[in-house]
């Protein structure tokens, strides 16, 4: 359920001072093949919500027990027979650490034939680009990760610390339950971790021959959370009309929440990525981007970047917004009742009822009701770790030549609303980059450069060595 927030500019400094032009990295073609093939499987597998993901994962445990991974040490798991999510472990030869765990979801936001130009789950490649559904979000991140599991156990890499995969269900779809929130309550021992590297989080931003130019750390992301607004009424003939009708209540209560605005805040993670994007932004924002950086906020600065960029007005900010609407039962009667579903991003301290209060307040209509369809999880920032923004900018250093990296905040939701309360420090690191205008994620056409796939399996290849290899 993640929206990337995209790096607009080349970021001036956070680890690497200068950005350099991308080098032509080493992708063996053996692995290459072996990337192209486990995506374009997992593109074809059904995992949307009428689906089932079990087929899928089944195919992938049996890649990796080829690879040489004991079958005790790669299972397929959940509550019921379909849907259900993949953990395997590649142990180490001489244990010295707590292993590292790869969090990837292999379900999938539906997608209609009619809506693309070409079948959305056949992987397609055209003009340097690889389409289908889930290639960005993310079954291109899920299926590099299989491509690296499985090269770090064929290839015999000498680890000092177990390295765990887990495939998980629910997180895009409507589910009986979510995967990785299972796993935390039900299967704990199969995932427990020093921390996770989850490839739903994270970003890159590339320029527009797909040159990458910065990296992103996500630490923290905002928490997902919907209402229901729903207007009734004893309705009627349509030939009869009356004052009070459900419909036009409901319009005028959304007309009243659009216009509600949440108060700015920073937390640690924006004021990094804000102080790290000011240096090489647009000239124009480059004061109160570096104002962001700082405390005490800036209120003015932060109302100029809202409305200069809504990737940055959802960074400083609480966000509602009606995504669903429907109403009336009947051509020809009045309608009875009329619903809408607001979706909300918060911040990960916010207060969800105060949102609700906020809304609440807004609507100003006692004859209308508001009502929560879930809790809201709770979402704390993980602690940046310094050895592995170290270990990423000098892999990709490695990969694509020296790049700045950076926190971020994520806008959307990813798994991590769930490991990161049970005590898994999470990570959103990711070998993607996207240019801006790219993110087509539960979008028409969904796609990703070639080049980024290859090149981002290489990267996480790289980057597993370097922090689970005896000598890396």
């Amino acid at each position: 359920m993640r929206a990337r927030l995209i790096v607009r500019v080349a970021i001036g400094a956070a680890i690497c001072a200068t950005a350099v032009d991308a080098q032509e990295p080493r992708v063996p073609e053996t692995w290459r093949r072996y990337g192209r093939d486990v995506l374009r499987e997992l593109v074809a597998a059904p995992t949307t919500s009428e689906g089932d993901a079990t087929p899928i994962a089944e195919w992938i445990a049996a890649r990796l027990r080829a690879a040489g991974i004991p079958a005790a040490d790669v299972q397929v798991v959940g509550p019921t027979a379909t849907n259900r999510n993949l953990v395997a472990r590649l142990r180490a030869s001489r244990p010295s650490r707590r292993p590292i765990l790869l969090l990837a979801h292999l379900d999938v936001v539906a997608a209609r034939r009619e809506d693309w130009s070409m079948d959305p789950f056949t992987l397609t490649e055209r003009d340097g680009f690889l389409y289908g559904r889930g290639t960005q979000d993310v079954k291109g991140g899920a299926a590099q990760l299989v491509t690296v599991v499985a090269r770090l156990a064929q290839e015999r890499v000498a680890l000092d610390r177990d390295v765990i995969l887990a495939l998980t269900v629910g997180e895009e779809t409507d589910l009986p339950y979510n995967g990785a929130q299972w796993l935390v309550r039900e299967r704990r021992p199969l995932i427990d971790a020093e921390y996770v590297l989850n490839v739903d989080g994270g970003a890159g931003e590339a320029d527009a021959r797909g040159v990458p130019r910065a990296m992103t750390v996500q630490g923290a992301e905002k928490r997902f959370y919907s209402v229901a607004l729903e207007a009734t009424n004893p309705g009627g003939h349509s030939s009869l009309p009356r004052r009070d009708n459900a419909i036009y209540a409901l319009a005028q209560a959304l007309t009243r929440v659009a216009q509600v605005e949440f108060p700015a805040r920073t937390n640690p993670i924006t004021r990094a990525y804000f102080a790290a994007s000011a240096p090489l932004s647009a000239p124009a924002l480059r004061a109160d981007l570096a104002a962001l950086g700082r405390l005490p906020l800036d209120s003015a600065a932060a109302a100029r970047a809202s409305r200069a960029d809504p990737g940055y007005n959802a960074m400083l900010r609480t966000t509602c917004v009606a995504t669903q609407l429907s109403g009336g039962h009947a051509e020809n009667a009045l309608p009875q009742r009329a619903r809408a579903v607001i979706n909300c991003r918060l911040l990960p301290d916010e207060d969800a009822h105060a949102v609700v209060a906020r809304l609440r307040t807004a609507v100003a209509d006692s004859t209308l009701t508001l009502t929560p369809l879930a809790e809201a999880a709770p979402a704390a920032a993980t602690e940046m770790r310094q050895d592995l923004i170290d270990a990423v900018a000098v892999t990709a250093r490695d990969v694509w030549g020296s790049l700045p990296v950076i926190p971020v905040m994520e806008t959307g939701g990813t798994d991590g609303v769930h490991t990161r309360p049970a005590g898994l420090p999470t990570f959103g690191v990711s070998g993607f980059f996207i240019e801006a205008g790219e993110n087509r994620m539960h979008g028409r056409d969904e796609r990703i450069r070639a080049r980024t796939y290859d090149e981002g399996a290489e990267f996480l290849f790289r980057l597993l060595r370097r922090l689970a290899a005896s000598t890396p």
